[in-house]
């Protein structure tokens, strides 16, 4: 069934459309940052303030479901994953124990014991802030597949991959990303959203010599090829991105596209967080044709002091994903920010 904020937007882009077709490149979306997080529960957050008050307050957020965060018309999505091949690696937060060692009753959590079971796991900082409203990943591309099959000729997702694996002091251990488990994320996209609902290097690419040439020389798909479809990203910038294409060149038979800089045959979609610092270089990486991803807000600063020049820098730098953790204003503190275009919805074109 089609959200009536889908039909709006479909029928505001026509309105507007010049005569030229829009590529994908031509457009530019809201989306959310750590999209799958719940909010750290009141009684473990009141706990864990009293050691870092600051750290805290930076976490005090959470979203809907995906499902209803599409259903509004956010285009871009943020998911961290885990590894956990054997499965229990994370399945006895440390917060918890902690709640049940100070008298308090936790709420209910994993109740289908779904952190038993081997594969990537969905959560944003393990034994702290650990809640998520889908926690296996299979899970989660189960729903975006179901959603997107109700809503055939959605327009494009775009969707970052953050494969998590910093140890934090006094925290378990996170297992590392090797080559093995980036093949792994590839192969679950593949098996449970299908070739059909995937924008890839591959596809983008098609019969030009590198993924780079294509987009600043033809151009990105037209923005009616890419209906129904997802696109995903690596973000990262280092090792992972080096091992993800190390036999891959150009990002040959990859799924995700990666974090690359221009220059390199697999540039085309780029990361880049500060659109203040970062404002004339976003605006030349637009100009050639690079996709770019930014951020309105971080760590809950912007929502409390209701400051929105990060978003009016990221309005400015002409970036075509812009994430936010307000949508819609804080349901935890008290304030009336929140990110969306003049429009009032969360896609336009330029």
């Amino acid at each position: 069934m089609k959200s009536r904020y889908y039909i709006l937007l479909l029928a505001a882009l026509c309105c507007c459309q010049p005569k030229a077709e829009l590529r994908l490149n031509d457009v530019r979306v809201i989306g959310s940052h750590n999209s799958y997080k719940l909010p750290i529960e009141k009684a473990l957050r009141d706990l864990l303030s009293l050691q870092d008050s600051a750290r805290m307050a930076s976490l005090q957020y959470g979203h809907l479901p995906l499902s209803e965060q599409l259903d509004l018309g956010l285009r871009n999505l943020e998911i961290d994953l885990f590894h956990d091949p054997v499965g229990g690696r994370f399945a006895n937060p440390k917060g918890l124990e902690m709640l049940a060692a100070s008298g308090q009753q936790p709420l209910p959590y994993d109740e289908k014991n779904d952190l038993s079971k081997p594969g990537f796991k969905v959560f944003h900082v393990q034994d702290i802030d650990f809640r998520s409203h889908k926690l296996l990943f299979e899970e989660v591309l189960k729903e975006l597949k179901y959603w997107s099959d109700q809503n055939p000729d959605h327009f494009p997702v775009f969707i970052t991959l953050e494969a998590k694996d910093k140890a934090i002091e006094g925290l378990t251990p996170p297992l590392k990303f090797a080559e093995s488990a980036l093949d792994s994320i590839d192969l679950v996209l593949n098996q449970y959203m299908g070739t059909d609902k995937l924008i890839t290097p591959d596809w983008v690419r098609g019969e030009k010599t590198t993924l780079e040439d294509k987009i600043l020389q033809d151009g990105w798909p037209l923005l009616r090829e890419c209906k129904g479809r997802f696109l995903f990203i690596l973000d990262d910038a280092k090792e992972k991105r080096a091992l993800y294409i190390k036999n891959y060149p150009g990002l040959s038979g990859r799924v995700m596209f990666t974090n690359s800089p221009a220059g390199t045959s697999e540039a085309a979609f780029m990361i880049i967080n500060d659109p203040k610092k970062e404002q004339e270089r976003i605006k030349r990486l637009v100009k050639k044709g690079y996709m770019i991803r930014t951020r309105a807000d971080a760590g809950t600063r912007e929502a409390r002091t209701g400051d929105y020049s990060k978003f009016e820098a990221a309005l400015s730098s002409m970036a075509h994903v812009i994430t936010t953790d307000y949508y819609q204003p804080s349901q935890l503190f008290e304030s009336t920010y929140s990110v969306r275009f003049k429009e009032g919805g969360f896609v336009r074109h330029f």
